[in-house]
């Protein structure tokens, strides 16, 4: 009947939004399989999460890992850097080692938020496409 509420825990995953209603498989060895675990216990979540967040970030580009975002980070302080002295440069200018240090002090402070800008934007430009 339309317009009937089903009766709780009768709604199929499908009729939920954000559910997740599709299951992958895929095969490992024991050891493989103890050391996925092992290594989703380290960052404090079960195995499925961890696996289910692992290919989402992968799917979407982004940055899984530590070291992976620390050279994101450290890729976009050096774009900074270049953005800043490069032009100047060109046009003969000269930076004083003090300017010189100030910028390098601004960069390194200012360069994690830019970087998650930059994340944020990436993200908003692959939704609305």
């Amino acid at each position: 009947m339309p317009g009937v509420l089903k009766p709780h825990g009768t709604a199929s995953s499908l009729d939920r939004p954000g559910a997740r209603a599709r299951i992958l498989s895929a095969r490992f060895t024991h050891d493989e399989y103890s050391e996925l675990e092992k290594h989703a216990w380290s960052k404090g979540t079960t195995l499925a999460d961890w696996v289910h967040e692992s290919l989402i970030d992968g799917a979407r580009g982004q940055p899984s890992g530590p070291m992976e975002m620390h050279i994101f980070i450290e890729l976009v302080g050096i774009q900074m850097l270049l953005m800043a002295t490069l032009d100047p440069l060109l046009r003969g200018e000269t930076k004083t080692p003090d300017q010189l240090a100030n910028l390098f002090r601004q960069i390194q402070t200012t360069k994690a938020a830019r970087a998650q800008e930059l994340l944020a934007k990436r993200s908003q430009k692959k939704e609305t496409q």
